[in-house]
């Protein structure tokens, strides 16, 4: 039998979607979808392009209307929040976010402050002192002055990450935060999430491409198909040879990563069909 929690240590839902139907135009991407985000998580959602992976985010954050269903965050509908609400609630980082020419790295983080001001609030010592940090946090520091045009894809997504940092918002939302990076970019991105998690209490939803740094780096995998959400549990659980091959037409074999013990997705390909190992992540742990 499965021993139960009490109530007092089961972690908070932040975020619940509930019978969600989402669309552009006539299109209908998601329909009937729901799923809960609980608070101190990392989770990715994974599946093929076009699965609806963004379309989900961006519900998720408010910059997509549901058609039908509704978006809660902690408990009240997300579109009853006024804008400046959720923006200190919520940070979000989009697929390919694009920075003013000329604008500075120090003058992009600011930007995160935008939500704790009024007209009678302008910039404080305690903005400062955020931004100051979230570069701090980030390793952003030395490159405060340096235009954001001038560095690399890498760096530029730390700048981002700093800016939603910089909000002291307690979610976020990153959609394919380590696209056009190289791989050791993308690691060193994302463990920078994982420190944010782990050292700051953040919860995190983020859609990843790929799915062995997906398994590294999320204690949850969400494998959308279609627009519905197909397998949702620990990457051990979802990541398996028979899911491989119905959500993403892939002959695999899923071993166990030698360095962080979690899955590890081994294409097989045309060429080598009948000749891989057949060892899984499951039989090595056994």
């Amino acid at each position: 039998m499965t021993e139960q929690r009490p109530a007092a240590e089961r972690p908070e839902v932040r975020l619940r979607a509930s019978e969600l139907r989402l669309g552009y135009g006539d299109s209908i991407v998601i329909d009937g979808l729901d799923v809960d985000v609980l608070d101190g998580t990392v989770t990715a959602v994974i599946g093929p392009n076009g699965c609806g992976k963004s379309t989900l985010l961006r519900a998720l954050a408010r910059l997509l209307p549901a058609r039908h269903g509704e978006v809660l965050l902690d408990g009240k509908r997300i579109d009853r929040y006024p804008s400046r609400e959720v923006a200190r609630m919520l940070g979000v980082l989009p697929q390919t976010p694009v920075a003013p020419d000329g604008l500075t790295v120090a003058d992009l983080v600011a930007r995160g402050r935008h939500p704790h001001q009024t007209w009678y609030r302008q910039w404080s010592g305690d903005d400062e002192t955020a931004v100051a940090e979230a570069l701090r946090w980030t390793g952003m520091s030395e490159f405060a002055e340096r235009t954001v045009d001038t560095l690399s894809g890498g760096q530029r997504q730390r700048v981002w990450i700093s800016m939603a940092l910089a909000q002291g918002t307690e979610i976020l939302l990153l959609d394919e935060p380590t696209t056009f990076l190289d791989l050791a970019h993308q690691v060193d991105v994302l463990d920078l999430v994982e420190r944010l998690h782990r050292e700051m209490r953040r919860t995190v939803v983020m859609v990843l491409h790929d799915l062995n740094l997906a398994a590294r780096y999320a204690g949850r995998l969400i494998a959308m198909r279609d627009g519905r959400i197909v397998a949702d549990g620990r990457p051990e659980e979802v990541l398996t040879t028979e899911l491989l091959r119905t959500v993403f037409e892939l002959d695999a074999q899923v071993i166990t990563d030698p360095v962080a013990g979690t899955p590890l997705v081994v294409p097989v390909g045309r060429r080598h069909r009948g000749a891989a190992p057949t060892t899984t992540a499951a039989a090595q742990r056994a």
